[in-house]
């Protein structure tokens, strides 16, 4: 009998500085409408899809944002999500921010099933950006200011009939989150990304942002053998132009659905899960052709390290 999930991935558009909690949950309440009505199993939203990208301001007290993050999920504003997914029986993955009782503040994606039992959590690994002011930029992006790296790596989940992992934004552009994943059987990866089309340190790859996009998760779904769900925050959010494109990848690599638009926007497509093993178990059988032991500079070095030039040249 085959496993196929009918996924909804959520796009959302730009939310306001200002914008309440309230406001953007009933925009998610109406995109998880529409995915009923598309008779979602589940529905994946963005990254941060709670705020605005906050980190684009920097503040010499990081406390002053606050209210930008996440206590408890959920939370008095967030539970109206929760309980109007359990009532249509839609699972969901949503991003946030995340301040825990420590104090420790993450990018975190928390993925609920049907019943409203939380099936697991994601705490951002590759946190990309800088952490004090740049002033040449002309906007900041502050994540490692707002936000530390987590130390708890890519875990997998069994949830929807199958093996789900999570990742975020600058997540997806790395080749070993998808091999971590792979490595554990995942057939299912959701990824939300906020990714503006303007990249200051080196502006010649802004007009390469979307095939970049695509070209890492289309590869890190073929490589792995399995579905890959990136879902965007996209438009001009607070003046900033960000990336939409929302694609639903095939263990192929192949789209099977994308945006064409920014906005608020659902795009679907049967999953069948099955289709993974026809990758998993014949060119890329790990358990048959990988060489764990020819990578070891993979988890011994951080940085990459150039031999020595040859004395004569």
């Amino acid at each position: 009998m085959s496993t196929t999930i009918q996924v909804g991935a959520a796009q959302m558009g730009p939310i306001g500085r200002d914008d309440t909690r309230q406001d953007v949950v009933a925009r998610l309440i109406d995109l998880l409408h529409k995915a009923a009505s598309a008779e979602c199993d589940l529905v994946v939203f963005p990254e941060l899809a709670l705020t605005t990208f906050f980190p684009r301001w920097f503040s010499e007290d990081i406390t002053e944002f606050d209210h930008y993050y996440e206590t408890e999920m959920p939370g008095p504003a967030t539970q109206p999500l929760f309980d109007e997914a359990k009532r249509l029986g839609i699972g969901f993955c949503i991003g946030y921010a995340e301040l825990t009782p420590e104090g420790r503040r993450f990018n975190t994606y928390l993925l609920i099933d049907k019943s409203g039992r939380q099936v697991g959590k994601y705490r951002k690994v590759h946190i990309p950006g800088h952490d004090q002011e740049e002033p040449w930029r002309p906007f900041q992006h502050l994540e490692r200011r707002y936000f530390e790296e987590s130390d708890e790596g890519f875990p997998v989940f069994r949830g929807f009939g199958g093996v789900i992992g999570m990742a975020l934004c600058n997540d997806r552009r790395w080749s070993e989150t998808y091999r971590v994943f792979g490595l554990q059987g995942a057939e299912l990866i959701l990824i939300g990304y906020n990714t503006p089309l303007h990249y200051a340190p080196d502006p010649d790859q802004n007009a390469l942002q979307g095939f970049h996009n695509h070209l890492v998760m289309q590869a890190g779904a073929y490589q792995n053998g399995a579905w890959v769900v990136g879902v965007a925050k996209g438009g001009i959010e607070e003046g900033v132009e960000s990336l939409s494109q929302t694609t639903i990848i095939a263990p192929s690599g192949q789209i099977v659905a994308q945006t064409i638009t920014s906005g608020d926007i659902l795009v679907t497509a049967r999953c069948n899960l099955d289709l993974c093993a026809g990758y998993k178990d014949t060119l890329f059988n790990f358990a048959r052709y990988r060489r764990p032991e020819a990578y070891s500079l993979i988890t011994e070095r951080k940085g990459s390290i150039a031999p020595p030039m040859d004395s004569e040249d």
